[in-house]
């Protein structure tokens, strides 16, 4: 079945004579409107289109922001509030038995600092209580004019899935995007609320979005709630370990605060200035399938009732990982894996797509404030450190350059460490039914595997 274009959504909309409301819009111009404007019978849908663009007149109509940010979620709420408020207000006594009112705004900078945050608060049904959606996205299309367009159609679509696709998440996903080239946006967080959205798990939901591709991570925090990762990660130094966690092991545990302890000391850090997460991306390969975003869900509960939290990424390579975080923080930053993760990072085989092969995401990985840690591999049979490792001959001389400037360190001993417990001893154990696995395992998620 044929998606319907932008002009038709917004001509649906228009030629429904229960939806009237107003348009808010800070930036990028007023694409949102001016796509109903031109679909015709406007006048039946739009009570209302401003745009703010003076920041003396957006801090008269909206008041200031203690961040002194314009392009940010609480600049996004109160436009809502307010322009909501004024039309429920003005229009009720006039309208308001036949009429579910809206007002859709947003807030966005195009050009360089490229993104913005989109929302709507409307009414399913007159006199009900209201429904509010907003989400955060950058845009990734070179040219402004490009960004603009992209940003017309993603209000109109945003608008016609909260009328007329609500009652199925899977449906609301499929039409959020239509008429939008992929890699021309990415989505960091999308937020509901209200009764309507009562089937909408609001992590399953944006952990769809990465599985699509329609956004390149979504951070849970420690208590389990959504946090758009631009501001969790702002100014911030990053700790951030790297696996699957099917399930978290007490060995994941051992990594992760002996990578803390280690972070502290080289950069002379204090608690509060760190933040450390557990990270898993969804390319991890199941019977030749990526990761369902179910399974991805389950995953995220155990990493958050561990008190800790969970990035989970459509990023393969280390370094896109690394790119990723520094769009929010230039602070240090250290990424923690098992020793057996080198035989992977010095593969060259691993980075194919790059014109500059090995050397070059390697080089985009490591720097002046970016480390790779290295936890011990620990079998009965053998420790693997970073002394221990020897790559293939043809990258020896690039291993030996990041180990001499400390780009890449050991964090731990083998004599100061047990033996490494991956994920998959627990399920074999598991599938043989002995308890033991159970000792291998926190015991807050042992209900959880």
């Amino acid at each position: 079945m044929r998606s319907k274009t932008t002009q038709e959504k917004a001509l649906d909309i228009n030629l429904d004579v229960q939806y009237y409301g107003s348009f808010a819009e800070i930036g990028a111009g007023q694409e949102v409107a001016r796509q109903f404007f031109q679909a015709g019978k406007a006048s039946q849908t739009v009570a209302l289109s401003i745009s703010a663009y003076d920041m003396t007149f957006s801090d008269i109509i909206y008041g200031k922001e203690k961040s002194g940010r314009y392009v940010c979620k609480t600049r996004l709420e109160k436009m809502l509030d307010k322009e909501y408020s004024k039309m429920v207000t003005r229009l009720v006594a006039e309208r308001g038995d036949k009429t579910c009112f809206f007002s859709f705004a947003d807030t966005v900078s195009t050009g360089t600092k490229n993104h913005g945050w989109l929302g709507v608060r409307f009414q399913a049904k007159p006199n009900a209580e209201a429904q509010t959606v907003m989400f955060h996205v950058r845009l990734l299309d070179k040219h402004r004019l490009q960004q603009q367009e992209t940003l017309g159609r993603l209000g109109v679509n945003l608008l016609h899935s909260c009328f007329y696709e609500r009652k199925n998440p899977d449906d609301f996903l499929a039409g959020l995007f239509d008429q939008i080239k992929e890699g021309s946006i990415a989505v960091d967080i999308i937020e509901f609320f209200g009764a309507e959205f009562k089937k909408f798990d609001p992590i399953l939901f944006n952990l769809k979005l990465v599985h699509l591709g329609w956004a390149d991570a979504i951070l849970v925090d420690s208590s389990g709630q959504l946090q758009n990762s631009g501001d969790y990660l702002f100014g911030k130094s990053i700790l951030v370990q790297r696996g699957s966690y099917n399930p978290v092991t007490n060995t994941h545990l051992d990594i992760f605060k002996r990578g803390v302890v280690h972070f502290k000391k080289e950069f002379n850090l204090k608690e509060q200035e760190i933040l450390g997460m557990l990270e898993f991306h969804l390319d991890i390969r199941q019977q030749n399938n990526k990761l369902s975003p179910e399974e991805a869900l389950r995953r995220v509960k155990m990493i958050t009732a561990l008190g800790l939290p969970a990035l989970i990424t459509r990023f393969t390579l280390f370094y896109q990982l690394k790119e990723f975080i520094r769009l929010s923080t230039p602070k240090p930053l250290a990424i923690v894996v098992g020793a057996a993760y080198l035989e992977k990072l010095f593969d060259v085989n691993f980075y194919l797509n790059l014109s500059g092969g090995l050397l070059e995401g390697l080089g985009k990985l490591l720097g002046r404030y970016s480390r790779l840690y290295v936890y011990p591999h620990k079998t009965k049979e053998i420790c693997l450190l970073t002394k221990s490792f020897f790559p293939n001959p043809e990258v020896k001389n690039i291993y030996a350059h990041f180990i001499e400037s400390q780009n890449i360190q050991d964090i731990a001993g083998c004599d100061e460490i047990d033996q490494f417990i991956h994920s998959e001893d627990v399920n074999k154990l598991i599938k043989k039914k002995d308890i033991a696995w159970k000792k291998l395992v926190p015991e807050k998620i042992h209900s959880l595997v």
